[in-house]
């Protein structure tokens, strides 16, 4: 078997999942999504600086990088070209267009009746300017992120409207979130293969909480019911592996504010002895799957 991943540097992540494929005989290279180029002549040939994809057997998604409209198609295009060539992709590109987009992914756990804050999608300055007076308290995401980086908490309506118009100027889309108070504390489930692998609460990092920005993490037990959610939340997005993240608001409901179709798990192998990149591997040499 030979799989490759697709990664824009060297890193612990990608260290831990050769080393599981390694370790299960399969052959490893490594690509990033900025050299794919396809070629179509009788049929279509997905390659990256010269090597033929379509001669992999899986491929392993672990970023996909902020570009230009035309990038962005062409890249996602690319991956779903070579999936229909025959070639396993963890996560699947359809999968990932849903993660990478906050508004898809708020819509679809909707859709399917999991519990999300509210959220308004806006391309309008007084649109904005309207939601955040009827919510008050809000966070702005940026549509394409992760880490947290970027989200902007909002509780004045003379920072809305500098933020507003900057993002006006700017061209962006207003994704405007209600605030929860969740007590500086959520919950990051990580799913693979329709079922929960482990889980850890992040703690004390103030409203965003977030490993990579020093919160600290230890270990949670779920109930039943909230593993039963992160499993579906991850089915409704079709993913193999996800990180769903929870928070519980000071008056006990519950919300998934997060579903990450290339989730990190640094932090999360911290909190227990289980590897987590020989699940996510399990995820690519299991045949049985299916989103």
């Amino acid at each position: 078997m030979r799989a490759a991943i697709l990664r824009s540097r060297e890193g612990w992540h990608i260290d831990q999942l050769e080393s599981e494929l390694k370790r299960r005989g399969v052959e490893v290279l490594k690509f990033s999504i900025t050299d794919i180029s396809l070629s179509v002549q009788t049929t279509p040939s997905v390659k990256c600086k010269g090597f033929d994809l379509t001669t992999l057997d899986a491929l392993i998604i672990r970023i996909i990088p902020l570009g230009s409209l035309e990038q962005l198609m062409f890249r996602m295009n690319a991956l779903g070209i070579l999936e229909k060539s025959g070639v396993k992709i963890i996560n699947s590109p359809a999968s990932i267009e849903k993660t990478v987009d906050k508004s898809y992914t708020s819509g679809l756990l909707a859709r399917a009746g999991l519990p999300t804050p509210r959220t308004c999608v806006l391309q309008l300055f007084d649109e904005a300017m309207d939601a955040f007076e009827k919510m008050g308290d809000v966070v702005v995401k940026p549509l394409h992120g992760s880490c947290g980086m970027g989200m902007t908490r909002i509780s004045d309506k003379d920072i809305a409207y500098r933020v507003f118009r900057t993002m006006e100027m700017n061209r962006y889309i207003y994704y405007i979130q209600e605030f929860i108070d969740h007590g500086q504390e959520d919950t990051r489930v990580f799913v693979a293969n329709s079922k929960v692998v482990a889980a850890m609460k992040r703690i004390g990092g103030g409203w965003k909480n977030n490993f990579t920005q020093g919160t600290r993490v230890e270990p949670c037990d779920l109930g039943e019911q909230r593993a039963a959610k992160a499993v579906e939340a991850a089915r409704a997005l079709g993913l193999c592996y996800a990180g769903v993240d929870f928070l519980d608001s000071a008056d006990g409901s519950e919300y998934i504010i997060e579903v990450n179709g290339i989730p990190g798990w640094k932090g999360l192998q911290r909190t227990t002895d289980i590897r987590i990149s020989e699940k996510i591997i399990d995820c690519v040499t299991d045949e049985t799957f299916e989103t």
